[in-house]
């Protein structure tokens, strides 16, 4: 085990581990502890152990969270020539979550499956040992999409390691390996490893201390002190958290390189792919000189070859915080000016957005155009930070209202609602139109619902329905169907009852025939029909104003009795019956109740 310090228990466990796959077994571990802990070492150890297996790596980043199912592709991308193997859902999925393809918004049950189909492939020619890393950073769509291959692995010679801080809930059940800290014994052996000159007994236990057998701590926490600070303890930190701490010793050792090597490390760390290319050409543009890695490299803080690594993600985050607001938006411009606007242009939209200290209309189109392509791959966290960047650099204020409800619309989709309650707070302060207060209402309403505010809940979308009445029928008439819905799950209020709420769906507008097209993943139409545009006329095709995200779609016909197309207004069950076709649905506004009422029109 070289270079690891007390790991023989866990190196024992990545041991078996790799064993069951070479015998045609599969397994799946999350390796976690907190940051510096020596999750990253451990999994190295299992990569080195796994000969005869092929080893496929990936990893979260943190500015990448937000790019939809950015790890996935990273550790799919070597694999893409078996895709033909896959049947054709599975496969034609998987190629518009990647943008391979167009096509509508991709059933993350297929994305998972063609996930799953293209690990066994691989397995079949010689076993597979993918390690995750940095799973705090995986973006959503990912995390849930390895999540689910993860719990499903039988027996295809497939071992799936994820190194985490703390788990999250997408990994909830799965076998765990704590890692913990270094006992006392080996924590001074290892920071004796470290010291280059002799250190006051006492200094030495207040490190030892301080650091709770952290190797990384260890490690990092004399470095950047001279010899005098240490001998008497005068440089120590004080009360700060660890990886604070940590931190603060990288930026010490960013602080002693020369001007260009250390914007040189800036620069590495805005550009979050590692490609040695996109650094080179943006350092060109920087005017920083080649030769300004070598100074980066002897101090071990990086690594400029195949790829751009640094020593530690800490360090990445170091650098990048180390950079002043203004420097930080001369290297994403540059990073935009160098990026493919054909093969990527969400990563460059972004660092556009970046580069951007004003409002600017033009950038904040290109955001929603953005958002409008992550909804169409299945990715509604990827969209719904688009659409609040998109909304804070808009400079019309009318404007930048309507896309704060846009970007609410989509925080709550994504399962964020404070952050979509705080963004209807800026909408509410803007000049607002009777369509967009409609919307407000008719949004208030879902996330009241899941809350399990009852009272709340059929008043508000009442209110939104009785808004739409004058701007669009069919949308009024669906979203008092909302509210009864509502009602009948138990939402009562004081104000209207469940026969009144019926009577007023009833008594709306016929709206004109159901599209027949099938709603996509996030609750909206693939290939949008006509809605209102914030002028209240329609526009055929258009989503809400360009990059919305649309409003639920309703079933052609009624699925309890069979006889009558929700335009028809005899048929009142159809809400009841489209929730349980829909209750497994993480954007539909009902999805966390179990409960479901009988239709009242055939009694089930």
């Amino acid at each position: 085990m070289p270079g690891l310090t007390d790991r023989r228990a866990e190196c024992d466990v990545l041991g078996r581990l790799v064993a069951a796959v070479r015998a045609g077994e599969s397994r799946a571990l999350v390796v976690h502890g907190e940051p510096g802990v020596g999750k990253t070492a451990l999994l190295e150890y299992l990569a080195g152990q796994a000969s005869g297996c092929r080893v496929a790596h990936a990893g979260g980043v943190q500015s990448e969270m937000e790019l939809a199912f950015a790890v996935l592709h990273q550790l799919c991308a070597p694999m893409l020539d078996r895709l033909e193997r896959l049947p054709a859902p599975q496969r034609d999925a998987l190629r518009t979550a990647f943008g391979l393809s167009a096509g509508p918004a991709p059933d993350r049950f297929l994305i998972g499956l063609a996930a799953l189909g293209l690990l066994s492939e691989m397995a079949g020619e010689r076993p597979l040992v993918c390690i995750v890393d940095d799973e705090q950073w995986l973006d959503s769509a990912s995390a849930q999409v390895l999540a689910f291959v993860a719990r499903r692995l039988g027996a295809e010679s497939v071992g799936l390691v994820f190194g985490a801080r703390v788990p999250t809930g997408d990994l909830a059940g799965l076998p765990e390996l704590v890692i913990g800290g270094l006992r006392e014994d080996d924590a001074r052996a290892l920071l004796d490893s470290a010291l280059t000159g002799p250190l006051d007994a006492l200094v030495r236990d207040q490190i030892v201390a301080e650091a709770h057998g952290n190797p990384l701590a260890l490690l990092e926490l004399p470095r950047g002190w001279t010899a005098a600070e240490l001998a008497g303890g005068f440089g120590l930190p004080g009360a700060v958290p660890l990886t604070g701490r940590i931190e603060e010793g990288f930026r010490r050792q960013l602080g002693a390189l020369p001007a260009q090597p250390r914007r040189l490390l800036q620069l590495a760390a805005a550009e979050p792919t590692g490609d040695p290319v996109l650094v080179w050409r943006a350092a060109g543009r920087l005017g920083i000189c080649a030769e300004a890695a070598g100074p980066a490299v002897e101090a071990g803080l990086a690594e400029f070859g195949v790829r751009v690594r640094f020593r530690h993600p800490l360090m990445r985050s170091a650098a990048y915080r180390s950079a002043p607001a203004d420097d930080l938006r001369e290297i994403h411009a540059a990073l935009a000016e160098v990026t493919d606007p054909a093969s990527d242009p969400d990563r460059l939209t972004w660092h556009r957005a970046a580069a951007t200290a004003a409002p600017d209309e033009g950038v904040a189109t290109e955001l929603e155009r953005s958002a409008g392509r992550a909804q169409a791959r299945g990715g509604l966290s990827a969209a719904a930070a688009f659409l609040e960047r998109a909304m804070l650099l808009t400079p019309d204020p009318g404007r930048r209202a309507d896309r704060a409800i846009a970007a609410a619309e989509a925080k709550h989709q994504a399962g964020a609602p404070d952050v979509a309650a705080e963004l209807l707070v800026m909408a509410e302060a803007g000049p607002l139109e009777e369509l967009a207060r409609a919307r407000i209402s008719l949004l208030r309403g879902q996330m009241a619902f899941s809350a399990g505010n009852s009272s709340d809940t059929p008043r508000l979308l009442i209110d939104a329905a009785r808004r739409f009445e004058a701007l669009d029928t069919r949308l009024a008439r669906e979203t008092y169907l909302e509210a009864l819905s509502a009602a009948l799950l138990g939402h009562r209020t004081s104000q209207i009852g469940t026969l009144e709420i019926a009577r007023a769906a009833r008594g709306a507008t016929a709206a004109p025939p159901s599209d027949s097209r099938a709603p996509n993943s996030s609750g909206g139409y693939s290939s949008p029909p006509a809605v209102p545009s914030t002028s209240g006329t329609t526009r055929a095709g258009e989503t809400w104003p360009s990059g919305r995200l649309s409003l639920p779609a309703r079933s052609a016909r009624c699925p309890c009795c069979r006889s009558r197309s929700p335009s028809d207004s005899g048929c009142i069950c159809t809400p009841a019956s489209s929730l349980r076709s829909r209750s497994s649905s993480t954007s539909s506004p009902y999805s966390r109740r179990r409960r479901q009422p009988a239709c009242p029109t055939s009694g089930r």
